[in-house]
Protein backbone atom coordinates (compact mmCIF):
# COMPACT_ATOMS: atom_id res chain seq x y z
CA UNK A 1 0.00 0.00 0.00
CA UNK A 2 1.01 3.41 -1.03
CA UNK A 3 0.25 6.51 1.29
CA UNK A 4 0.39 10.02 -0.42
CA UNK A 5 2.57 12.66 0.81
CA UNK A 6 0.74 15.46 -0.86
CA UNK A 7 -2.53 15.28 1.56
CA UNK A 8 -5.71 17.51 0.97
CA UNK A 9 -7.56 18.74 4.18
CA UNK A 10 -10.67 16.53 4.21
CA UNK A 11 -14.17 18.40 4.03
CA UNK A 12 -17.05 17.52 6.59
CA UNK A 13 -20.54 18.77 5.44
CA UNK A 14 -22.28 18.98 8.23
CA UNK A 15 -25.42 20.66 7.46
CA UNK A 16 -27.70 18.39 8.43
CA UNK A 17 -25.97 17.32 11.84
CA UNK A 18 -26.23 18.97 14.88
CA UNK A 19 -22.57 19.31 16.74
CA UNK A 20 -22.82 19.58 20.54
CA UNK A 21 -19.27 20.63 22.30
CA UNK A 22 -19.16 22.12 26.10
CA UNK A 23 -17.59 25.92 26.50
CA UNK A 24 -14.09 24.30 26.89
CA UNK A 25 -14.49 22.66 23.57
CA UNK A 26 -15.53 25.86 21.64
CA UNK A 27 -13.02 27.87 23.16
CA UNK A 28 -9.94 25.33 22.02
CA UNK A 29 -11.92 24.84 18.15
CA UNK A 30 -12.19 29.00 18.02
CA UNK A 31 -9.02 29.04 18.60
CA UNK A 32 -7.71 26.44 15.61
CA UNK A 33 -10.31 27.65 13.09
CA UNK A 34 -9.94 31.91 13.45
CA UNK A 35 -11.45 31.87 9.40
CA UNK A 36 -14.24 30.45 10.39
CA UNK A 37 -17.49 32.58 12.22
CA UNK A 38 -18.45 29.83 15.00
CA UNK A 39 -20.85 30.49 17.68
CA UNK A 40 -22.13 28.11 20.52
CA UNK A 41 -26.18 28.00 21.16
CA UNK A 42 -27.59 28.51 24.50
CA UNK A 43 -28.08 24.62 24.55
CA UNK A 44 -24.34 23.83 23.18
CA UNK A 45 -25.14 23.05 19.94
CA UNK A 46 -22.19 24.44 17.44
CA UNK A 47 -23.09 27.21 15.25
CA UNK A 48 -21.51 27.82 11.72
CA UNK A 49 -22.25 31.65 10.55
CA UNK A 50 -22.05 31.81 7.19
CA UNK A 51 -19.84 34.32 5.51
CA UNK A 52 -21.66 37.29 3.63
CA UNK A 53 -21.47 37.65 -0.06
CA UNK A 54 -20.74 40.40 -2.01
CA UNK A 55 -24.22 42.19 -2.21
CA UNK A 56 -25.07 41.68 1.24
CA UNK A 57 -21.29 42.57 2.46
CA UNK A 58 -21.60 45.83 1.01
CA UNK A 59 -24.94 46.33 2.57
CA UNK A 60 -23.51 45.49 6.41
CA UNK A 61 -20.58 47.58 5.55
CA UNK A 62 -22.84 50.48 4.55
CA UNK A 63 -25.03 50.07 7.52
CA UNK A 64 -21.66 49.94 9.92
CA UNK A 65 -20.52 53.01 8.49
CA UNK A 66 -23.73 54.89 9.10
CA UNK A 67 -23.61 53.31 12.59
CA UNK A 68 -19.93 54.35 12.97
CA UNK A 69 -20.26 58.14 12.27
CA UNK A 70 -23.11 58.73 14.40
CA UNK A 71 -21.08 57.47 17.24
CA UNK A 72 -17.90 59.12 16.13
CA UNK A 73 -19.85 62.45 16.41
CA UNK A 74 -21.85 61.61 19.76
CA UNK A 75 -19.39 59.79 21.05
CA UNK A 76 -21.61 57.33 23.20
CA UNK A 77 -20.23 54.27 22.57
CA UNK A 78 -18.33 51.91 20.95
CA UNK A 79 -19.66 50.19 17.51
CA UNK A 80 -18.62 46.62 16.54
CA UNK A 81 -18.76 44.38 13.70
CA UNK A 82 -19.31 41.00 13.03
CA UNK A 83 -15.67 39.63 14.39
CA UNK A 84 -16.92 40.93 18.16
CA UNK A 85 -17.38 37.65 19.82
CA UNK A 86 -20.13 37.81 22.69
CA UNK A 87 -20.01 35.51 25.51
CA UNK A 88 -23.77 35.30 27.33
CA UNK A 89 -23.10 32.02 28.96
CA UNK A 90 -23.39 33.07 32.45
CA UNK A 91 -26.66 34.75 31.84
CA UNK A 92 -28.27 31.96 29.97
CA UNK A 93 -27.12 32.31 26.68
CA UNK A 94 -24.62 31.28 24.17
CA UNK A 95 -21.41 32.80 22.39
CA UNK A 96 -22.58 34.93 19.25
CA UNK A 97 -21.23 37.49 16.82
CA UNK A 98 -23.76 39.78 15.58
CA UNK A 99 -23.23 41.53 12.45
CA UNK A 100 -23.47 44.73 13.94
CA UNK A 101 -23.66 46.19 17.41
CA UNK A 102 -23.28 49.40 19.59
CA UNK A 103 -23.26 49.54 23.27
CA UNK A 104 -23.29 52.11 25.46
CA UNK A 105 -19.62 53.64 26.85
CA UNK A 106 -20.79 53.65 30.27
CA UNK A 107 -21.22 49.63 30.01
CA UNK A 108 -17.87 48.92 28.61
CA UNK A 109 -15.35 50.51 30.75
CA UNK A 110 -14.66 47.56 32.96
CA UNK A 111 -14.51 44.79 30.17
CA UNK A 112 -11.32 43.39 29.51
CA UNK A 113 -9.13 43.38 26.46
CA UNK A 114 -8.86 39.46 26.30
CA UNK A 115 -12.02 38.03 26.07
CA UNK A 116 -15.03 37.93 24.36
CA UNK A 117 -17.34 40.69 25.32
CA UNK A 118 -19.89 39.81 28.48
CA UNK A 119 -22.29 42.89 27.85
CA UNK A 120 -25.37 42.19 26.23
CA UNK A 121 -25.11 45.44 23.12
CA UNK A 122 -27.60 47.68 23.06
CA UNK A 123 -28.48 47.40 19.63
CA UNK A 124 -27.55 44.83 17.51
CA UNK A 125 -28.40 44.45 13.85
CA UNK A 126 -28.58 41.06 11.95
CA UNK A 127 -28.93 40.76 8.19
CA UNK A 128 -30.71 37.41 7.18
CA UNK A 129 -28.66 35.73 4.44
CA UNK A 130 -31.67 34.21 2.60
CA UNK A 131 -34.62 33.85 2.71
CA UNK A 132 -34.44 29.96 3.85
CA UNK A 133 -32.95 30.78 7.37
CA UNK A 134 -35.08 34.01 8.11
CA UNK A 135 -36.79 31.59 10.98
CA UNK A 136 -33.33 30.41 12.21
CA UNK A 137 -32.87 34.88 12.32
CA UNK A 138 -35.96 35.38 13.59
CA UNK A 139 -35.26 32.77 16.75
CA UNK A 140 -31.48 34.80 17.17
CA UNK A 141 -33.23 37.85 17.12
CA UNK A 142 -36.18 37.01 20.17
CA UNK A 143 -32.56 35.25 21.74
CA UNK A 144 -31.37 38.99 22.16
CA UNK A 145 -34.24 40.33 23.07
CA UNK A 146 -34.50 37.80 25.75
CA UNK A 147 -31.13 38.32 27.20
CA UNK A 148 -31.77 42.41 27.06
CA UNK A 149 -31.03 43.81 23.94
CA UNK A 150 -32.79 47.42 24.22
CA UNK A 151 -33.21 47.82 20.12
CA UNK A 152 -32.58 44.83 17.55
CA UNK A 153 -33.02 45.33 13.58
CA UNK A 154 -33.13 41.79 11.34
CA UNK A 155 -32.24 43.56 7.53
CA UNK A 156 -34.67 40.69 5.30
CA UNK A 157 -33.18 42.38 1.75
CA UNK A 158 -35.35 39.78 0.22
CA UNK A 159 -38.83 41.08 1.33
CA UNK A 160 -37.09 44.56 1.37
CA UNK A 161 -38.47 44.23 5.21
CA UNK A 162 -37.22 45.22 8.48
CA UNK A 163 -38.01 43.89 11.53
CA UNK A 164 -37.81 45.63 14.56
CA UNK A 165 -37.44 43.90 18.55
CA UNK A 166 -37.91 45.74 21.59
CA UNK A 167 -37.85 44.70 25.05
CA UNK A 168 -41.27 43.22 26.08
CA UNK A 169 -42.99 43.62 22.82
CA UNK A 170 -43.92 41.67 19.46
CA UNK A 171 -41.72 42.69 16.52
CA UNK A 172 -42.90 45.45 14.83
CA UNK A 173 -42.81 44.81 10.53
CA UNK A 174 -41.65 47.90 8.13
CA UNK A 175 -42.17 47.40 4.84
CA UNK A 176 -39.31 49.10 2.36
CA UNK A 177 -37.99 51.86 5.25
CA UNK A 178 -36.07 54.51 3.81
CA UNK A 179 -34.88 55.09 7.92
CA UNK A 180 -35.66 53.61 11.13
CA UNK A 181 -35.67 55.84 14.27
CA UNK A 182 -32.53 54.47 16.03
CA UNK A 183 -33.35 57.21 18.71
CA UNK A 184 -34.84 55.38 21.43
CA UNK A 185 -31.27 53.91 22.52
CA UNK A 186 -28.92 55.89 20.26
CA UNK A 187 -30.06 59.39 20.79
CA UNK A 188 -30.81 61.68 17.63
CA UNK A 189 -30.04 58.93 15.69
CA UNK A 190 -32.11 57.30 12.21
CA UNK A 191 -30.39 54.80 10.05
CA UNK A 192 -30.97 55.16 6.64
CA UNK A 193 -31.89 52.44 4.75
CA UNK A 194 -31.76 53.94 1.54
CA UNK A 195 -28.67 52.22 0.15
CA UNK A 196 -30.06 48.78 1.44
CA UNK A 197 -32.91 48.42 -1.45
Amino acid sequence: MTVSTNSQPLLLNVSNITLTVNAEQYYALNVDNQDLRLELTATGQLFFKPLFVYGIARHVSDLMMEVSLWNKQAKLGTVFGSSMGYDFLEIGGGIMNPDLTWIAKSRTEAISGDIFCPVVPDFVLEYSPNRDRLVAWQKRMLEYQRLGARLGLLVDVWDKQVEIYRPGQEPEILESPTAIDCGEVMPDFKLSMDRIW
